[in-house]
């Protein structure tokens, strides 16, 4: 009798331990593929280079990001997948549903015994970690550390002053978005209009990043506005995979020809090359001649992602954000002393700006910014920006440059070409559009 009892204890235990989570891991598995069902099992061998959307990230305080899938995590960029309780065994011990929902690390001045740790949300539970060692009397209720935030989160950031007023963290719920002022403890509402869902969200590099699928959006964390040419894949920026970053010659440079991952920049120097940027990655064009390697190989001070690029007196001019890196055109190229400089300095202009050129045998910079190009001396002392005119008749310019033929203005995946900047921002009717991977980079499919 007592041998049977047991084993109906057993197969009990067993049947409640293997009940599905309601929540964030069932959509997430019914929308991929069958071959990836698996990956959000103990002992599977999950690949982010595949294509994956991760469940929560959070930088640790040594500043290395911590990328949950299931009950897997991914440390850094490119670390093979371990399970997450080899790192923080009480996700397991106290909760046993072998998920992260949402996390970040914490940044309070004002509250020392938080700031610094990592918290990571599961369904109705915080957990609060500081250098991997879990705090005492944690877990703890969402609603009894943070009031007015609700359970099963979808994911979380801080947002450290003076990015916001006060030091605020941010919670995302659906298309809900909370944002929690750490000094007053009054949470208020947002609405993110230009944004997708996030599934995860963190701050790297003083800036905030939306993951949703295995695409990503860095947005402002005030408005929630997304800047630039978004969404981006996250394999060409956070994964550092071999079959994004390391392939051939060959395989690199027809991926780049023939990609219709909108571009970050182009220009074309004094002797006629182009250079193209997108991601981590640009390619350049000498003649018939092909060309493509990482942005970090050729200008390491950049590492990637830059927002516009023009040619002036055999130097390249690359912007990005609100700073001017100049490199002085060669093999290889020579980043100058003194550079990066605030693009207000060199230009006169706030940024972000969405592109920028000059054309040979002048001196002027046209700068875009939205709808409206600025002009700029760049034999003036100081440099100030005229207002030249609006484009209104084009939709948001993504890149621009100036050659032979006048100027090419790239929308999406199209170009256009326009005689001149006058008449570029003047035309009443359009140019006809042609691809860019076929009539820029000359791709035969």
């Amino acid at each position: 009798m007592k041998l049977i009892q047991m084993l109906t204890l057993c197969l009990a235990l067993s049947l409640s331990l293997a009940a599905p989570s309601h929540h964030k891991e069932d959509h997430v598995q019914q929308d991929e593929p069958q071959g990836h069902q698996h990956e959000l099992h103990h002992g599977a061998n999950l690949d982010r280079c595949g294509g994956m959307e991760f469940d929560a990230i959070a930088v640790n305080e040594e500043g290395i990001p911590y990328f949950f899938k299931g009950d897997h995590l991914f440390k850094g960029f490119h670390d093979q997948a371990e399970l997450s309780n080899e790192t923080f065994p009480e996700l397991d011990e106290h909760h046993h549903l072998g998920h992260v929902d949402a996390a970040f690390r914490m940044h309070s001045e004002d509250s020392p015994a938080h700031h610094d740790h990592q918290f990571f949300f599961l369904d109705t539970k915080v957990f609060s970690y500081y250098k991997h060692k879990l705090e005492k009397d944690y877990p703890k209720d969402i609603s009894e550390l943070f009031p007015g935030i609700p359970d099963h989160l979808d994911a979380a950031v801080e947002c450290p002053t003076p990015d916001c007023a006060n030091d605020t963290i941010i919670f995302f719920e659906g298309d809900e978005i909370y944002h929690l002022d750490m000094k007053t403890k009054k949470v208020d509402e947002k609405e993110f209009k230009s944004m997708p869902n996030c599934t995860g969200a963190f701050r790297y590099m003083d800036h905030y990043y939306c993951f949703h699928g295995h695409q990503f959006s860095k947005f402002d964390p005030i408005t929630g506005e997304v800047q630039g040419k978004y969404p981006k894949e996250t394999r060409d920026y956070f994964m550092r995979c071999p079959h994004f970053g390391q392939k051939t010659t060959d395989e690199h440079i027809e991926r780049e020809q023939c990609s219709r991952v909108h571009l970050d920049a182009i220009t074309s120097d004094d002797d006629g090359s182009v250079y193209a940027f997108r991601g981590h990655h640009f390619l350049s064009i000498t003649g018939d001649k092909f060309h493509s390697d990482t942005i970090e190989s050729a200008f390491k001070e950049l590492h990637s992602e830059v927002d516009a690029v023009f040619s002036y007196e055999g130097h390249l001019y690359m912007i990005k954000d609100n700073e001017v890196f100049v490199y002085k055109v060669g093999e290889p190229h020579t980043h100058l002393e003194g550079y990066p400089k605030p693009l207000k300095e060199v230009l006169g202009i706030e940024g972000p700006v969405d592109a920028a050129f000059v054309c040979a045998d002048h001196h002027i910079a046209h700068v875009v910014k939205g709808q409206t190009v600025y002009d700029v001396d760049l034999k003036a002392t100081p440099r100030v920006p005229v207002k030249e005119g609006s484009i209104a008749h084009l939709k948001k310019i993504d890149v621009a440059m100036c050659g032979p033929k006048g100027v090419t203005a790239v929308i999406g995946n199209h170009y256009y070409q326009f005689g001149s900047p006058m008449i570029m921002m003047m035309a009443k009717i359009m140019p006809e559009q042609h691809r860019v991977s076929q009539g820029l980079f000359g791709c035969d499919h």
